[in-house]
């Protein structure tokens, strides 16, 4: 049986029940969409829902002594699954996530007693799984095998242990996020648990190991998707530190452009002759030689710069975040102050402005950062990607007049909702960036290497 609850919740946190109806899952036909409309319990109204009931394959929770890839048969069968001439069979299966859960140790103490009851959720996308309670214990052994299927090579794998305290909710002990694409296969990791932001190191580390296979040719094809949306998905809140953050990223990124228009635009004033002289011949030579396929043929040769320096260490893709996200524990504890002010409550009217213009510079600065990541090789596997569609597009614009193309473009966008109406419009470039990391998700999704030190609050404090 299906319980479906309504909520409505307004911007001072408070909840009402709007109505409840129930489904039946064992009466619906499955492999299709069945279109249903619900009367709410003991309320008027009612709700629409399209409900598709599918068997869910390649989720699975076992024991350490039958996991999946421990077994050779089954390992070269699912390797045979996702081999490079299986590419087109099956396209949405893209691929195969094994986590084995050992051990956690030095856990926080969330009950009076100086235990805690941990247990472990993890989530893949949409995909949810969790580990038995494990009671009374700081350093708790659950050993126990997940399996999910992948979606998209993008995803993060989230790793999240709570205490359980009865019919209240759980406690957050600590929380790794790890990107699949950094997966190191058949090993296995000590993991350092961060807070809830994941951008402090939090008490504790978790010991997992990781097994990725999937498709390269899948999950290129899928990365010009859009991305998978959360169902759940946590409220903004106004926060003073992450409007500043974000004004900061927003900012660095205005300065750089302006830099370089200032630059330009000193060539044309001949402030320096020499260099609006060498500026006048590059032009020149540019406008009479160029031809459209060489744009993203100079965009390859960024691309083997960049990966240039990074090969040879001088340049640090880690340094610029690190660096944004070295926010001064003053901040946090002005926002806890404010709150306990009612700051929130003097700015309620003002409040969703406030959270939209957080958000929309949290946009622009994530949209900057991931075009910058792309060309520094942050993902590797996007930026190869990128280097073989601007090799097709130099190939392309080289071979066939840009008109010829245009006119495929159009045809493509005027014909894709004849073709296919349910198809969502979609910008692939927007799409492939979506999938590239900003500097905050660079910091929240870097491995903290543990340490028997004092916690990096501490270590700030006892250096003032």
């Amino acid at each position: 049986m299906l319980d479906i609850e309504v909520w409505r919740k307004d911007n001072k946190k408070h909840e009402e029940l709007l109505g409840t109806c129930h489904v039946d899952i064992t009466a619906l036909p499955t492999k299709q969409t069945n279109c249903l409309e619900l009367p709410l319990e003991k309320h008027p109204g009612s709700l629409l829902m399209l409900i598709a009931v599918a068997p869910c394959t390649g989720v699975s929770i076992s024991d350490l002594c039958v996991c999946p890839l421990g077994d050779p048969n089954e390992r070269q069968q699912i390797s045979q699954r996702y081999c490079i001439k299986n590419s087109f069979r099956d396209i949405k299966d893209i691929g195969f996530l094994q986590v084995k859960v050992l051990k956690a140790v030095d856990l926080m103490a969330a009950d009076f007693s100086g235990k805690s009851d941990p247990f472990c959720v993890l989530e893949l996308g949409n995909d949810m799984l969790q580990t038995h309670t494990v009671y009374k214990n700081l350093n708790p052994e659950w050993n126990k095998v997940f399996t999910f299927p992948i979606k998209d090579i993008h995803d993060v794998l989230e790793v999240t242990v709570f205490d359980e305290d009865g019919d209240k909710p759980p406690d957050f002990l600590g929380k790794v996020a790890i990107p699949l694409l950094s997966i190191r296969n058949g090993k296995q990791s000590c993991y350092t648990l961060k807070n809830k932001d994941l951008e402090r190191a939090s008490k504790g580390a978790i010991y997992l190991e990781l097994d990725v296979l999937f498709n390269p040719i899948k999950a290129s094809i899928r990365t010009f998707k859009p991305r998978e949306k959360r169902f759940t998905e946590e409220n903004r809140k106004f926060s003073k530190k992450i409007l500043s953050r974000n004004v900061d990223r927003v900012k660095k990124i205005t300065m750089a452009i302006w830099n370089t228009i200032q630059f330009l635009w000193s060539c044309f004033l001949w402030e320096s002759t020499v260099k609006s002289l060498i500026a006048f011949v590059v032009f020149v030579v540019t406008v009479w030689t160029v031809e459209l396929y060489m744009v993203p043929l100079a965009l390859l040769v960024l691309f083997a710069y960049n990966f240039s320096l990074v090969t040879t260490g001088k340049v640090n893709n880690a340094q610029d975040a690190q660096e944004l996200m070295g926010l001064d524990e003053d901040e946090d504890e002005d926002d806890k102050e404010s709150e306990k002010k009612g700051l929130i409550e003097r700015i309620h009217m003002v409040q969703e402005i406030i959270i939209a213009v957080q958000s929309i510079l949290e946009e622009i600065a994530s949209f900057g950062e991931r075009i910058k990541n792309t060309f520094n090789w942050t993902v590797p596997f996007l930026s190869v990607l990128a280097c073989l569609v601007l090799a097709a597009a130099t190939v392309i614009l080289y071979f066939i007049p840009l008109r010829y193309i245009v006119l495929i473009w159009g045809i493509n966008k005027f014909t894709k909702r004849l073709r296919n109406p349910y198809a969502i419009d979609n910008n692939e470039l927007l799409d492939f960036l979506s999938r590239v990391p900003s500097d905050v998700q660079k910091v929240q999704h870097a491995e903290l290497k543990p340490s028997s030190s004092s916690s990096p609050i501490r270590k700030k404090r006892s250096a003032l």
